[in-house]
């Protein structure tokens, strides 16, 4: 399939959307610390097809989809890191990202990583700043997404929350303790903050999702291979 090679920034979007974001222009500097390597140019819309590919299984180079990452060019003084390998709620990687955006936060200051599933499949955001991590939070549907729970609510959490009339803090405790199948305002908040990934990374800086011509840019998109890959694994797209 031939792709356009027209590089104008546009949204990166799929079903199951996993980011970071550093707000930073050193794209060197940003992979270096996250160990990516062995990578090629590529342009948005070629990143757009291989970040939908990634996200439903990957491919045959690529099962999983944690081979490989899009490094995004500088947009509005971030980058962006995106693919599978940046759950920040995957059960087996979520210890490695906390200290990854720690140290990232530590170098620039700032350093965010997210999850969107946009079919209702849930959000994560995991938020850090100057090597402290301020808040992560995970709503996915899992037993275990409140064990993942660090940090005070974010400033948008809290204004949802009391606009569904609820505590800005939620106990979470009492996550998973609900009367039988009786709806709550609770219910509520889980609903609304399954699609609230975006609307944070909007708020705290760039959100892949928003990404428009309009979009300042600096410098040029990278393909790299994660820690995870295999040396047998291609660095160019197919074509």
């Amino acid at each position: 399939m031939h792709i356009s090679t027209d590089d104008q920034p546009r949204p990166l979007t799929t079903c199951w959307l996993y980011w970071v974001a550093v707000s930073t222009g050193d794209q060197a500097g940003v992979m270096r610390v996250l160990g990516l390597n062995r990578h090629s140019t590529v342009t948005f819309a070629e990143a757009a097809a291989v970040i939908d590919e990634d996200s439903h299984a990957g491919s045959e180079d690529n099962p999983d989809g944690l081979a490989r990452v899009y490094v995004s060019p500088e947009v509005d003084g971030w980058t962006l890191v995106v693919g599978p390998w940046c759950d920040p709620c995957d059960g087996e990687r979520s210890d490695e990202l906390l200290r990854l955006c720690t140290e990232l936060s530590a170098r620039y200051g700032r350093a965010q990583a997210y999850y969107f599933g946009e079919r209702g499949d849930g959000s994560a955001w995991l938020v850090a700043e100057r090597g402290t991590v301020l808040r992560r939070y995970c709503v996915t549907g899992q037993a275990e997404d409140t064990l993942l729970t660090l940090g005070e609510p974010l400033r948008l959490e809290r204004s949802r929350r009391e606009h569904l009339g609820l505590s800005p803090i939620r106990d979470e405790g009492a996550r998973d303790d609900k009367p039988g199948d009786e709806w709550t305002a609770e219910d509520d908040w889980e609903w609304e903050a399954f699609c609230l990934a975006p609307e944070i990374a909007a708020e705290l800086g760039v959100s892949p999702l928003a990404l428009t011509a309009d979009t300042r840019v600096r410098g040029t998109g990278v393909l790299a291979l994660t820690p995870h890959a295999q040396s047998s694994i291609p660095t160019q797209l197919p074509t």
